[in-house]
């Protein structure tokens, strides 16, 4: 099985931190956050697209061509145009229908969220949130399943805020990302097209902090 690891970003809330190194090799509690997302992977997933873009050339080091015994690609997202174009760079490395994991690389994933959302087809690891308007939000359906995700809405419709853990197949590449009015271009607009035409069940998580600011890693560090 494959995964992709999002990579490519600044990571601009964490100001001084990432002049130097980028965010995704941050570290919490002595790891990174790439360590704590490959602590998390099962046996079956063997192979890893990164996306990198900014100082992508120190993952690249870190990681190599093969890392803790995972065969790794490292795809080079020259634009940083948001985790939807990021996600498209990856399409070559897959076969029609084939099923994969998509890891954003700043977030705190366990071996257990993995496992859970393996169980189903297809998951997104959510989390209930305090604040529903400052997350995106996902809206579930009588028989359990998300139906679309909308980001930071001023009427929630559920707590559940979605994270960077995702499990989806090629169909994903059928749907064409939309500019958010930040001009980025979210994985968030092409998962509302799959999950229209997919059974996406939300997998619900542990309550964890965000890891946005040097505030939120000191708390922890």
């Amino acid at each position: 099985m494959k995964a992709v690891i999002l990579a490519a970003g600044r990571g601009k809330r964490m100001h001084h931190l990432t002049e130097e190194t980028p965010k995704p090799l941050l570290k919490v509690s002595g790891k990174t956050f790439l360590d704590i997302i490959f602590d998390a992977l099962p046996e079956e997933v063997n192979e890893i697209i990164v996306v990198i873009g900014y100082q992508g050339e120190k993952i690249k080091s870190y990681l190599g061509d093969n890392y803790r015994g995972r065969k790794i690609h490292c795809v080079v997202q020259r634009e940083l145009s948001g985790t939807g174009k990021a996600v498209l760079l990856t399409k070559e490395y897959f076969n029609p229908g084939e099923r994969f994991l998509i890891f954003y690389a700043d977030e705190l994933i366990s071996k257990t969220d993995v496992k859970d959302c393996l169980t189903h087809e297809f998951s997104w690891l959510c989390w209930k949130v305090a604040d529903s308007k400052a997350s995106g939000i996902a809206t579930i359906s009588q028989d359990g399943f998300i139906t679309k995700i909308t980001e930071k809405p001023k009427s929630p419709e559920s707590n559940l805020g979605v994270t960077g853990l995702l499990v989806v197949n090629t169909d994903i590449f059928q749907y064409a990302p939309e500019a958010h009015e930040t001009g980025e271009y979210y994985l968030t607009s092409m998962m509302n097209g799959f999950v229209k035409d997919h059974k996406v069940y939300p997998v619900i998580g542990a309550n964890r902090p965000s890891f946005s600011t040097p505030e939120d890693l000191a708390k922890i560090n």
